[in-house]
Parts: structure tokens; C-alpha cells; sequence
């Protein structure tokens, strides 16, 4: 049997910063956190993805995330299809705080756009 992993992330923000995370994969504010300054959770609403947590921290980011999440909206193929989710739900990213960096490709496929949460975190959508 597996075992019952977290993610956890430093923040400036803590709530700005789950807010955004639940806006974007769908989660939502875990109970009993909202009222924590130092800290917030969010947990997936059908208990099937990993909670994730964001602690507030003193100190700024200062380089490359050595880990990060990636959303995948494309599905398997690469294709005009599977472009356009990535586009539209980097779009729809955007119009929550995040900021698009690039669009990469695999030949001449759009492989996944490289974005940055609303502290600067590095993320795909693939």
C-alpha cells in the first residue's frame, strides 16, 4: 500500500498563495486553516490528490524551484487539441495572478507552457 504523501511550500503569502493553488487544480481551503496568518492548506474535494500546504516564511525566493507542480490538461496526444486546453488553461491562470514565461515545444508540437505562480514559483501546464 502507498503512503499518504503532502507537498509543502514556502510562502510570503500563505493564503494568497492556496487560494490560487485551489483556483487552479481545483481544490479547496482545507477547514480549520483559514485563520492561520503563518499558514494554509488546501486538500483535493474528493480526497484523492495529495493535500498541500504553504508555510509563511521569512526570507524571499531567491532561485529556480528545485521541485514543482505541473498541470496536465492536454492529455496524451499532442496535438491542435491538446494546445489549445494547455492555452486556455494557461489563460485562465493568468487571469488569476499567475504569469506566462514561454511556450515549448516537442518538434513542432506545443510540448507545455512554462508559468510563475503569484510569488514567482515555477509551474507547467502541460
Amino acid at each position: 500500500m502507498a503512503t499518504t504523501w503532502t507537498v509543502g511550500a514556502d510562502a510570503a503569502e500563505p493564503l494568497r498563495l492556496a487560494e490560487f493553488w485551489a483556483a487552479a487544480l481545483g481544490y479547496i481551503l482545507e477547514p480549520g486553516y483559514d485563520n492561520d496568518a503563518n499558514g494554509a492548506s488546501i486538500v483535493d474535494p474528493d480526497d484523492v490528490g495529495p493535500a498541500i500546504s504553504f508555510l509563511r516564511v521569512p526570507e524571499p525566493k531567491t532561485a529556480k524551484n528545485r521541485l514543482h507542480l505541473d498541470i496536465r490538461v492536454a492529455g496524451p496526444a499532442r496535438d491542435a487539441a491538446a494546445a489549445e486546453r494547455m492555452r486556455t488553461k494557461a489563460a485562465e491562470l493568468v487571469t488569476l495572478g499567475a504569469v506566462q514565461v514561454r511556450e515549448d515545444f516537442y518538434g513542432p508540437e506545443l510540448g507545455h507552457i512554462v508559468m510563475l505562480d503569484p510569488e514567482g514559483n515555477e509551474f507547467c501546464v502541460g
